[in-house]
């Protein structure tokens, strides 16, 4: 049995969504939650799914939020974010926080639970329309995104490092870096703390005088 919480502020669509999931006879919803907030309150009570059903557009604690803190605090629970947003930022943004699938909202029921099947097998997975979307932005764009090379260059900071050390001397915060690059707050605090620990220093402030003195920012 796949044991499911869902997570949307829509009460037409929690009911809509546990009706069409509890038609199937391997699926049960465990929980139901309005906002990011109320999901984790179920978690800390100890009701554990097998997966995590989220929206991204919820009062208070988005699901851009919630994937992260959960993946962080529960990281065996697999997450779909089922969204009106078929933004294919959002799906980069999305599955760079750990989760598993991505579907937008007008998906047929057959792909719903293809996708939950699948993503309890250990795969991950796009609804077609958002993948038919990446195909055609590669074509169109293919050289926009590029996965940063993780190669040590002469300064012993990998380029990822150099990336986030070039924000945080910008003055972004670390959850402006992990936005902006499609990370988890969590991954950014890691890379800052590798920097302190590479260079030997003891704060902030003196890796950016660091970085600067070292020309790696200007």
């Amino acid at each position: 049995m796949i044991n499911i919480i869902l997570a949307d502020d829509h009460d037409v669509v929690l009911t809509g969504l546990k009706l069409l999931i509890e038609s199937q006879q391997d699926m049960m919803v465990v929980g139901e939650a309005k906002d990011g907030e109320a999901v984790l309150k179920i978690l800390e009570a100890g009701n554990l799914p097998d997966l995590l059903i989220t929206d991204l557009q919820m009062p208070g604690m988005d699901g851009f939020e919630l994937v992260a803190r959960v993946k962080d605090l529960y990281p065996s629970i697999k997450i779909i974010i089922l969204s009106m947003e078929d933004d294919v930022s959002n799906i980069m943004k999305a599955f760079n926080l750990g989760a598993n699938g991505y579907l937008t909202k007008n998906v047929d029921f057959d792909e719903l639970f293809f996708c939950i099947r699948q993503i309890m097998k250990g795969l991950q997975f796009v609804c077609a329309e958002m993948t038919l979307s990446i195909l055609s932005n590669l074509q169109k764009y293919p050289a926009t995104y590029q996965e940063p090379k993780q190669i040590v260059i002469e300064s012993g900071l990998t380029e990822r490092e150099i990336e986030i050390l070039r924000l945080i001397g910008e003055g972004y915060s670390n959850v402006e870096i992990a936005n902006k690059l499609f990370l988890s707050k969590r991954t950014v605090e890691g890379h800052r703390q590798r920097l302190l620990d590479k260079t030997s220093l003891k704060n902030t402030a003196s890796l950016i005088k660091y970085a600067v003195n070292t020309g790696l920012i200007a």
